[in-house]
């Protein structure tokens, strides 16, 4: 079986993802996935019409993202129209997705190059009708009444407020952890951490838009934390079809009796941003081809189910199982990433698998830097690479939870 070697990983700055607020917001998705695409091919010399496929996530297809976003960025790229391109969606999960279907082609032997990433520009969302969504959930619409009745889907911020009231998390270390999130990207950017693989992303006319993290907030402190209202209080007990169905019934169904304490607001959550990445895998054979010096090679790549009512919480057993596939331990991964979807996420991640806190998020998360929904898997894959070239450690593990009770995870080793 060949190897599947990572050859480079960028991605763009993430901008606040509002329309009329981020510097990203007015531009198309293909033309951000483009951005990265053109990186790719110009740091590393490629040929684009030695190009397998093009695996790219994108979780909302409708609209300006819609029509297979991976085809049509390459084709904005300039690439050969030789290089195929398809897209997927695994929810928040899909940046992962992308590089381990990726890995696959290329460990199979079906194929040499292949690009792996995700673009998602939250500030579409509402447009496309994200706003509707975001309360209703997917199962909502008439004709899902059985599946809903199997498996109660609610919103994620009402299912990360009831996981942090099973587990008995605070909300005061929560907001610790929203907190140290925030100091670690601070000072990952002022040192330069991101350097690598962040690429600007310029206006169709040439003018620069954006060249560095918009969404961080430094100034942040523990107190700011505190006096924000929860956010998903209210959004619980809304009558979403006229007959009492409520996000927070839907939960008290599966787990009743449960006295759902709400925990989460805007600074211990993800924040919403555009952005986009990607990653440049090669077969062995293709990398001498080329004269490219691989980075890294994949370890192993799986996908976890669990239950789709809390939906957050795979992240724990897709990371057991990534390292019962490559024969590891905890104690031999020097980094984690998690995606700081919700702080409990994250939390309860580092207690349940007894993780050195040093080793994971060292550069900050989501609840600091943003989570561009199905870019996100793919920006961390390459966060985590640079921070291993630049600690000299090993393995990096990279996980994150996705709707619907999944998630897929990746470990990597540096070459």
């Amino acid at each position: 079986m060949n190897e599947a070697l990572i050859i480079d990983a960028c991605r763009t700055p993430r901008g606040i993802g509002k329309a009329g607020k981020g510097a990203l917001a007015d531009i198309h998705p293909q033309q951000l996935g483009a951005t990265v695409l053109a990186a790719l091919r110009d740091r590393n010399d490629l040929d684009t019409s030695a190009v397998d496929d093009v695996i790219f996530g994108t979780s909302m297809q409708v609209g300006p993202q819609g029509g297979d976003l991976a085809r049509m960025a390459l084709l904005d790229a300039g690439y050969d129209t030789k290089a195929s391109g398809v897209t997927l969606d695994r929810f928040c999960g899909s940046g992962i997705t992308t590089t381990n279907l990726a890995a696959a082609s290329i460990m199979s032997g079906m194929e040499d190059i292949v690009i792996a990433g995700g673009c998602e520009m939250m500030s579409l969302h509402p447009a496309l009708g994200e706003a509707q969504q975001s309360v209703r959930g997917p199962l909502m619409d008439a004709g899902n009444e059985r599946l809903r009745a199997r498996h109660p889907q609610t919103h994620q911020g009402v299912a990360a407020d009831a996981i942090a009231t099973i587990e008995g998390i605070s909300r005061e270390a929560l907001d610790q952890l929203a907190f140290v999130s925030q100091q670690r990207a601070a000072r990952a950017i002022g040192e330069g951490r991101f350097d690598r693989s962040l690429v600007p992303v310029f206006h169709e006319d040439g003018r620069l838009a954006l060249d560095k993290e918009e969404f961080p907030r430094p100034t942040t402190t523990l107190e700011g934390l505190a006096n924000l209202g929860a956010s998903f209080a209210a959004m619980a007990d809304i009558d979403l079809d006229g007959q009492g169905t409520t996000l927070r019934s839907m939960v008290l169904a599966r787990y009743p009796g449960l006295a759902i304490e709400h925990v989460h607001h805007a600074g211990n959550s993800s924040g919403v941003v555009d952005g986009a990445a990607a990653i440049l895998l090669a077969s062995p054979a293709a990398a001498a081809a080329n004269g490219w010096k691989p980075r890294a090679r994949i370890v192993a790549a799986v996908n976890m189910g669990d239950d789709p009512t809390l939906m957050l919480n795979a992240p724990v057993p897709a990371a057991r199982k990534a390292l019962s596939r490559a024969g590891l331990t905890v104690d031999d991964i020097d980094l984690f990433e998690i995606n700081e979807a919700f702080a409990v996420v994250a939390e309860k991640f580092i207690r349940d698998l007894d993780l050195d806190r040093d080793k994971v998020n060292v550069n900050g998360g989501a609840m600091a830097l943003g989570h561009p929904i199905a870019a996100t898997g793919s920006m961390l894959i390459g966060t985590v690479l640079d921070e291993l070239e630049r600690t000299g450690g090993r393995y990096g593990l990279v996980t994150m939870c996705a709707a619907g009770g999944m998630a897929p995870a990746i470990i990597i080793e540096r070459v």
